[in-house]
């Protein structure tokens, strides 16, 4: 069964300036839009690209380092000797000047398995990424499938005002026509008048209401003009009465995505515990590289030398004692599984008693609906009746009045529950991961 509270269906003729708006958007439009544009989001995504930017073998290390080398120096040397019968020989002007280059490559062989342990939790860090883009999704999807309906709402308690601003109209022209033909006294014309006052004034203000919800739907769409005008195709509140505890239950745990990011973060933490222990182990380091460099001189027989050839090494070593640090990091690394493992019952606890709450609070406003709906009909009955007495004389202008009060207060009782049970539904379907269900 699908509930819904049925309004006028040209909504936009009650909007100031919307005669010439011609812009329809319907829910899917406004997610489209927003999944596009909005700057949050195009943040959140910059954001997983960096961490899948960091996911490769070379940060992990297990491709090999080369670096390339050069350089030339030159000295110039003035030199005095000072001889045993001393005489003294002085020689100025002395250069002599060096030319170097390299290649080296550094790769390691064996670092305690730290460099595959790295390479995984680069890959989680990686999907953590795309969890936090998930997520952010799915609360703009929440956000906007919520100011969707509100605005909807606000149109409709505009429609109301507008009924009762008609109301009102109808009943001063009753007293105008009764005070022309003496039947009635000015003073009840005069109150009318108030009433019609202070009905329009209501109309205004909601006007406004309506104009700033618009322009927050815009602004989440993050469109270029924030005044932009439009109409929704949609025109009333539509629940889904039909979501099922077990089903929101079983979907949650599977799929919500504060508990995926929470086993994520635990598995993490594993990780983390491998590296430090990782450190318990020795290392084992290959260097090679191709060295290339000449040397030549001003004076004496020899006037260059070259040396040219490869070179290679290997390193292996091993941490014996470090000050108990070790000892403390392993200790800590332990503390945090721990820690992540309570982290993840905190947040399943949360998303249960979330669940269970707002669940309670779907299948209760279901109820006053329907409550509401029966209210309503009883409402406007009574207004029907109302206005055939007081248009016979029969009813005084404050019994009307309370009459037209019941009925725009009915209305608007229903537009709130109705909302209300929207927005239980719509976080239902968010904690539950089924919020991308509202994009089609």
């Amino acid at each position: 069964m699908k509930i819904k509270f049925l309004g006028l269906p040209i909504i936009f003729l009650l909007l100031p300036g919307a005669a010439t708006a011609q812009k329809v958007r319907s829910l899917n439009d406004c997610i489209s839009t927003g999944l596009e544009k909005n700057f949050s989001l195009r943040i959140t995504r910059n954001s997983e690209a960096i961490a899948k930017n960091n996911y490769t073998l070379g940060n992990a290390g297990y491709l090999p380092s080369i670096d390339v080398n050069g350089g030339q120096s030159a000295d110039l040397i003035n030199t005095t000797t000072k001889n045993a019968d001393n005489s003294q020989t002085v020689t100025n002007g002395l250069h002599t000047g060096t030319t170097n280059a390299g290649v080296n490559l550094g790769l390691t062989i064996f670092n305690g398995f730290s460099v595959n342990t790295t390479y995984k939790k680069l890959n989680e860090l990686k999907d953590i990424g795309e969890l936090n883009t998930q997520l952010a999704i799915e609360n703009f999807l929440s956000d906007i499938v919520s100011g969707y309906y509100n605005y909807i709402q606000q149109v409709q308690l505009l429609i109301n005002l507008k009924y009762a601003v008609t109301l009102s109209k109808e009943r001063l022209r009753i007293d105008e026509e009764r005070y022309l033909l003496g039947s009635n006294s000015k003073l009840q014309v005069l109150q009318s008048r108030v009433y019609l006052n202070a009905d329009s004034t209501n109309l205004s203000q909601q006007n406004e209401i309506v104009r700033a919800t618009m322009i927050r739907l815009n602004q989440m769409m993050a469109v270029e003009d924030l005044g932009e005008q439009f109409v929704l195709k949609d025109s009333s509140i539509t629940v889904d009465s039909f979501l099922s505890f077990e089903k929101l239950q079983d979907e949650m745990l599977a799929r919500n995505t504060n508990l995926r990011i929470a086993a994520k973060n635990k598995t993490i933490s594993e990780y983390d515990y491998k590296l430090t222990a990782s450190r318990y182990y020795p290392y084992l380091n290959l260097s090679a590289g191709y060295r290339y460099s000449l040397s030549t001189y001003s004076t004496g027989s020899t006037k260059s030398m070259a040396n040219t050839g490869p070179s290679a090494g290997i390193s292996l070593g091993m941490n014996i004692f470090d000050g108990f640090n070790q000892r403390r990091n392993m200790r800590n690394s332990s503390i945090n599984i721990e820690n992540s493992g309570l982290l993840y019952s905190q947040t399943e606890q949360g998303v249960r008693a979330d669940l269970l709450t707002i669940f309670s609070a779907y299948t209760n406003y279901l109820r006053l609906v329907t409550l509401e709906e029966q209210n309503l009909e009883t409402a406007t009955e009574n207004l029907d009746i109302a206005m055939e007495r007081y248009k016979l004389g029969n009813l005084s202008g404050l019994d009307l009045r309370e009459v037209q009060k019941s009925l725009l207060d009915a209305r608007e009782s229903l537009l709130s529950v109705q909302y209300q049970a929207k927005i239980a539904e719509i976080s239902l379907r968010l904690i539950s991961g089924g919020i991308m269900d509202y994009y089609k």
